[in-house]
């Protein structure tokens, strides 16, 4: 794709799943990678990985919810990089079991709405500023299909999926004017992730829930990482350089309905 060769691209959440997908596909791009993540092995493995295999990747730790630690972090990135960073890819997102928001408590909700919310707003306030000081930058937010349509036993998870998509156009309306752009990528059900994967483990009947999800999509196969990954690197590329306060539905039609 046109204008990857070269561009520092920060991937939160990168060590596992959909963000080591992303990580990867940029950097046969030809990205350097800058990887944070809160698992200090999982990201060295996966910037390991990378540079094994011909790529250039860069990591650092830091929980996405504590302001001051994505700060340094993010400087620590670009002083080993020695560039500032052209593309933001905010991917690092949680939730645990599917449960019916009566039962949940609140603190169980605030954790939800400050993992995937809150720590994806730090980051990109961050970022933003140095974006703005550059005059150039490119943000995307990973959202998801139940922030658009909304999730059964997943409501606090859904709502904060729902704050990326408004603040994904809100932030593409105020960063315009500053040769900033700002996209999001809405996946549906995605194999191949802890997300995934601490759903089912806790769930009754794992059987039963995989199942169910398939018969909601249309192409009857959940997302693979690399399906997200292929539309992240168009985003981040030059192909998509009139595109902004766009959200990409990448859910085998899940929504269509919608």
């Amino acid at each position: 794709m046109k204008g990857l060769k070269n561009k520092f691209v920060l991937v939160t959440g990168g060590a596992y799943g959909t963000g080591l997908g992303i990580c990867r596909r940029l950097a046969a791009e030809g990205c350097v990678v800058g990887i944070l993540d809160i698992d200090k092995e999982g990201a060295e493995r996966a910037r390991a990985g990378i540079n094994a295999d011909g790529g250039k990747a860069y990591s650092v730790v830091a929980d996405i919810c504590d302001y001051p630690a994505v700060s340094a972090a993010t400087k620590d990135l670009v002083a080993q990089a020695k560039q500032g960073i052209d593309v933001l890819v905010n991917n690092a997102g949680w939730e645990e079991k599917m449960i019916p928001f009566l039962k949940q408590r609140p603190e169980e909700w605030e954790e939800l709405v400050r993992i995937n919310l809150t720590g994806l707003m730090n980051v990109t306030h961050v970022v933003g500023l140095m974006m703005v000081e550059r005059g150039a930058g490119n943000i995307i937010n990973i959202s998801s299909e139940a922030g658009v349509l909304g999730s059964g036993g997943e409501s606090a998870y859904a709502a904060a999926k729902g704050g990326v998509t408004a603040f994904t156009k809100s932030m593409a309306r105020e960063f315009v004017a500053k040769n900033i752009r700002v996209n999001a990528v809405s996946p549906g059900p995605t194999t191949e992730t802890k997300l995934t994967d601490d759903i089912y483990k806790n769930s009754a009947n794992p059987d039963k829930l995989r199942d169910a999800l398939l018969r909601l999509i249309p192409m009857r196969r959940f997302a693979k990482p690399d399906d997200v990954a292929g539309v992240v690197a168009f985003l981040a590329s030059d192909d998509a350089s009139y595109m902004t306060g766009q959200t990409i539905n990448v859910s085998g039609g899940l929504s269509m309905s919608a």
